[in-house]
């Protein structure tokens, strides 16, 4: 260990999404490459001798106790927990945080030395796994509100990849067995008998974590909530989402010292007449067991909605991934313009 297969695969995994600012911090462990990598792992990150680094991933990740503050990590995974290395601006932006991460060493600040948070989710401590609407984002759930973690992926692949490397490691994972295991039949599985609705598909892992995926029904939330919003077109017969999309919104800050732009994470949704940009709540629901009362808000917040019918031209930059659009509406106040000339003509 490790073999040259796994440090070639760490190595090319081990790259900052280029629209995402880090700092110095992570950004001197993403220059490792191969065995320094994971030297760099055992002497700073690992807590025990014999872990093993199966697999790194850098993603945007929310916590439970801070719902609005998503922030850069580099996610590693091994045989015994999953880290996260945090961007240290974290720790400082956010005062009621003082439960919740030990400030110790909040002295290095002024010297050379970079200092990064680690967050540590023991495997053992993993109780669920949420997987998003089309495989955007992840959410780990462990045994209080302070183990609740969701990964933003925005990307099916990488969110696929680690979902089949978190299986695998907990396959390795020694857990006595349930003491009465029910054999159930597909009814008692998946419908609960109280409502008739159909549960999210859920898979029970050997180490008896779930993993829990969405079902049709929550795209058909969704499209209701999506046509509740369209205003004067809820009677439309069928409402087809084409497209659901983890993106950002890009907001130019100007007079800055160069007009730089900052990124407002948003849910794009595309319909066959209409498109979306919504506020999501990505690491409240479902609701942790443990939760006394419902989120604050709700999952899905309308932030805009156009017609794609005043869709007047789409530009795209010439970047590699992430692609940069920009949508161009014609900029009508009365929408239904041709509507009222015609009542008048026509009408009684």
């Amino acid at each position: 260990y490790p073999s040259e297969f796994l440090m070639q695969k760490i190595t090319e995994d081990n790259q900052v999404p280029v629209h995402l600012h880090v700092s110095v911090s992570l950004q001197y462990v993403a220059g490792l490459k191969g065995r320094a990598l994971v030297e760099f792992f055992h002497s700073n990150i690992a807590e025990v001798e014999n872990e093993e680094l199966r697999h790194l991933m850098w993603s945007s990740v929310l916590f439970y106790k801070t719902p609005n503050m998503e922030v850069m990590a580099c996610v590693l995974l091994s045989t015994k927990a999953i880290y996260f290395l945090l961007d240290d601006s974290f720790i400082h932006a956010d005062e009621h945080q003082s439960d919740f991460w030990n400030k110790e060493n909040s002295d290095c600040e002024n010297s050379s030395f970079h200092l990064s948070c680690c967050f540590v989710l023991k495997l053992n401590d993993l109780q669920s796994v949420n997987v998003g609407l089309f495989d955007q984002y992840f959410r780990i759930t462990g045994h209080s509100a302070d183990h609740i973690i969701t990964c933003l992926t925005r990307d099916s692949y990488n969110t696929h990849t680690f979902i089949q490397q978190l299986m695998a490691v907990l396959s390795l994972l020694a857990r006595t067995p349930s003491p009465e295991p029910v054999d159930k039949d597909f009814y008692s599985e998946f419908g609960s008998k109280n409502t008739g609705k159909m549960e999210n598909y859920e898979l029970i892992h050997s180490s008896r974590v779930k993993f829990i995926y969405p079902n049709e029904e929550e795209i058909g939330d969704l499209a209701f909530l999506v046509a509740e919003k369209m205003d004067g077109l809820t009677n439309l017969p069928s409402l087809n989402i084409l497209l659901y999309v983890l993106a950002f919104q890009v907001n130019h800050v100007e007079g800055s010292a160069q007009n730089t732009s900052s990124l407002q994470p948003k849910t794009l949704i595309l319909t066959s007449s209409d498109l979306f940009l919504f506020d999501e709540d990505y690491i409240s629901y479902p609701l942790p067991e443990f939760a006394k009362e419902p989120p604050k808000r709700d999952k899905y917040q309308l932030a805009d909605g156009r017609r794609i019918r005043d869709l007047d031209r789409v530009l795209m930059g010439y970047q590699t991934y992430p692609q940069a659009l920009t949508f161009v509406f014609d900029d009508v106040q009365n929408q239904d313009l041709m509507q009222n000339l015609t009542l008048d003509h026509f009408g009684e």
